[in-house]
């Protein structure tokens, strides 16, 4: 089987200094890709920060013979879109792929959260995503190609106690994924999420140590090759994954109940026909929002 690589691409994978990014970014790079290694190196809630994080993935890049340059920005803004795809542009001049992994905890009860820890959450999970796609976007749909990832999970798709900021961000981004999924199609620009459960520091005293050592970031990181491939021409996956195991997750819709647009329904029918309404024996996914628009319609009087 030939390898899958990456060579006369330029990658931007953010939050890259540890854990997932760090191993993307290794292995793009060990691929033939070039890459802009982003992390503000600071501490799992977002406050601090360090060069170091981001300048040793680089050199750890260099000396395994790739090419890697560190940019610093916390992701979050319109300007600091702008300035990490600068610093891909500046380089090399291109902008082929795009990881959208940077990502930060402040778990609180909802009753419990204030108004900054939940900001920031959003802040660096889905604006990250928003405004580093947003700077991205304009240059891969210039040169006709384009990879596009984001990074969501369980806890947004699922719900978790304690995360109702985090969880809302994740599911966020799944959003973005499916609108920019068909603004990409004409432009050979393709968007996939991946859906990781991975021993990292962000993880480090959740899970048990055994369960732990067996969440490697590794073994999320052949999603993320395999969606950014140039062979890989599909677009809109979200696949979850895990300690070797990979999955598909899709939103999906039941066959539901038509009334009828001339029914005056009411909440005792509702009530009468919650089992055909909530049966998801038949559910179905969606490409798009229009498709799931047409099954309202599938059931109205036909002429």
């Amino acid at each position: 089987m030939t390898d899958i690589r990456y060579d006369g691409r330029v990658a931007i994978v953010t939050g890259a200094g540890a854990g997932l990014g760090r191993s993307h970014a290794l292995f793009l790079a060990s691929r033939g890709a070039k890459v802009v290694v982003n992390d503000l190196g600071g501490s799992v809630d977002g406050t601090g920060g360090s060069g170091k994080a981001a300048d040793d993935v680089v050199a750890e890049i260099r000396a395994a013979g790739g090419e890697a340059v560190a940019n610093y920005d916390a992701v979050g803004t319109p300007e600091t879109g702008k300035s990490i795809v600068q610093t891909a542009l500046d380089t090399w001049g291109q902008v082929d792929i795009l990881i959208n992994n940077a990502g930060i905890l402040r778990d609180k009860s909802f009753a419990k959260v204030d108004a900054p820890d939940f900001q920031a959450v959003i802040d660096v999970h889905l604006m990250g995503a928003v405004w580093c796609t947003h700077a991205a976007w304009p240059v891969m749909q210039e040169r006709g190609y384009g990879r596009v990832v984001m990074t969501t999970s369980a806890a947004g798709m699922f719900g978790n106690f304690g995360q109702a900021n985090y969880g809302a961000a994740k599911l966020g981004m799944v959003g973005l994924m499916n609108a920019l999924k068909q603004e990409g199609r004409k432009s050979n620009i393709t968007v996939h999420t991946v859906a990781p459960i991975a021993g990292t520091r962000m993880t480090k005293g959740i899970v048990p140590d055994q369960v732990f050592e067996a969440l490697k970031p590794e073994l999320i990181t052949p999603v993320i090759g395999w969606f950014v491939a140039e062979e890989n021409e599909e677009t809109g996956h979200i696949i979850e994954c895990g300690a070797g195991y990979y999955s598909k997750v899709e939103m999906v819709e039941g066959l539901g109940h038509h009334f009828g647009p001339s029914a005056a329904v009411t909440p005792e029918d509702l009530k009468a026909n919650w089992g055909t309404i909530t049966d998801m024996s038949g559910a179905r996914p969606f490409p798009s929002a229009m498709e799931a628009i047409g099954a309202v319609f599938a059931g109205l009087p036909k002429e």
